[in-house]
């Protein structure tokens, strides 16, 4: 009879062991999963930061090149303006001669 309760009682604690033994290895892996976690959160954060900014600076980029646009236009438009002021100062000097003809004699 000693044999077999010393056997249960070995066998009881090589049980307790393996269980305590199975519990730290999912403590181990709870921790890990933990960390990985807390690192991609962080890296989240870095990422998206970095996202922002660039979307800032292109944002800044695509206004900037659409004021350089209609400047542009805006200065295309000034030189016809001008162009066609000055085509219509001719018209109106040729109208006038047209209509007081100088005549030599």
């Amino acid at each position: 009879m000693e044999v077999t309760e010393k056997e249960q009682s070995e066998t009881h604690l090589a049980g307790l062991e393996e269980m305590e033994l199975n519990i730290s290895h999912i403590l181990e892996r709870i921790e890990r999963f933990t960390q990985l976690v807390s690192e991609l959160l962080e890296s989240r954060e870095t990422m998206f930061k970095e996202l922002s900014n660039e979307f800032e600076q292109r944002l800044i980029w695509i206004h900037r090149e659409q004021m350089k646009k209609w400047r542009e236009e805006i200065k295309e438009l000034r030189l016809v303006d001008a162009s066609n002021e000055e085509a219509s100062a001719l018209l109106n000097n040729a109208r006038f001669l047209l209509q007081n003809p100088i005549f030599d004699s």
